[in-house]
């Protein structure tokens, strides 16, 4: 890295990373929770799963708003010695971080189909639609502002997560055509123009 620059890593690649892992962690433990009666019965498992993926999208989506907002309003230009992070990388170093998370939560969700069927399946896929649902309102704001949004790597937390915490008091901002992902954190369709 040269002399006075940064690594940085997309903001909206870091809250996009967990939105598949989870999605198909909670579909596939939900169709295994069809298969499994359990206390409650399918139909009052299938109901309440229904609730609780709703209510996880919309609280995982709106949750810290205003925080990413006030950063993103704040954001200083990136400098010439900054280092922008490929979108694969930071991806990867995001569920590397969190893979024991996931598979627990995996694992709690098929296990809770003895209990309630289906539910703790549609409660994860509903936490992974939340995070994707984050990541385009964030590549919106990124297209309205024409300008993509960037933090440093070193004040992610430890497990790669967390790009409006506490320890992020700034982010970067450069234009919409820098790195390898488009608004909202996905690959780019086109290629980069040289």
């Amino acid at each position: 890295m040269a002399r006075g620059g940064q690594g940085l890593v997309r903001v909206a690649v870091v809250v996009r990373a967990g939105a598949a892992p989870l999605w198909w962690a909670g579909v596939f433990a939900a169709a295994v929770g069809l298969l499994v009666p359990g206390i409650t019965g399918r139909r009052i498992g299938v109901m309440a799963g229904a609730a609780l993926f709703v209510v996880a999208a919309a609280v995982v989506a709106y949750a810290c708003r205003r925080r990413y907002t006030a950063l993103g309003r704040a954001a200083v230009r990136a400098g010439k010695h900054d280092v922008l992070q490929d979108r694969a990388v930071g991806v990867r170093n995001w569920r590397r971080g969190h893979r024991w998370w996931l598979l627990l939560a995996w694992l709690l969700a098929l296990g809770g189909n003895f209990a309630v069927p289906v539910a703790g399946g549609l409660l994860l896929a509903g936490c992974g639609t939340g995070l994707r649902l984050k990541a385009a309102w964030l590549g919106r704001r990124e297209r309205d502002e024409d300008a993509l949004l960037w933090v440093r790597v070193d004040w992610l937390a430890a497990n790669g997560g967390r790009p409006a915490g506490k320890a992020v008091r700034s982010y970067r901002s450069t234009g919409i055509a820098a790195g390898d992902a488009a608004p909202g954190g996905a690959r780019r369709r086109t290629a980069a123009l040289v």
